[in-house]
């Protein structure tokens, strides 16, 4: 009789012929896709160690991202400026708050006066 004949226990060098039929899968859904959101939120998720008033901080690289948009934009970085209103403008539609409205620069005397000014300057 072969070894391959005869019936044996599955141990050291000796494998199970009966784990998996013939032409199946010993993993039959595949390796899990990983899709683009989650690599993103991962991504922004990973802790960095950042230096602010010289001490040491472990911040997230969304807030790193964040903080350093909001730096340069106070900086008179105009394209930093820009985003920062944007990405505002957006989290404020999201939420469904609007921005507090604009207060009169003037008052109506003051707009009296300014108007004659203007008059007496032409």
């Amino acid at each position: 009789m072969s070894e391959t004949e005869r019936e044996y226990a599955a141990n050291y060098r000796k494998p199970p012929h009966t784990r998996l039929k013939k032409g199946q899968s010993g993993n039959p859904r595949g390796r899990p896709k990983k899709d683009l959101p989650a690599l993103l939120v991962a991504a922004l998720n990973e802790p960095v160690y950042v230096t602010t008033n010289g001490r040491r901080r472990r911040i997230t690289k969304r807030e790193a991202i964040v903080a350093r948009m909001v730096n340069e934009s106070a900086r008179a970085n105009l394209r930093a400026t820009k985003m920062l209103i944007d990405m505002m403008k957006d989290i404020e539609k999201k939420t469904g708050t609007e921005p507090p409205p604009e207060q009169h620069r003037f008052a109506p005397a003051d707009e009296e006066v300014i108007k004659g000014a203007v008059e007496r300057i032409r």
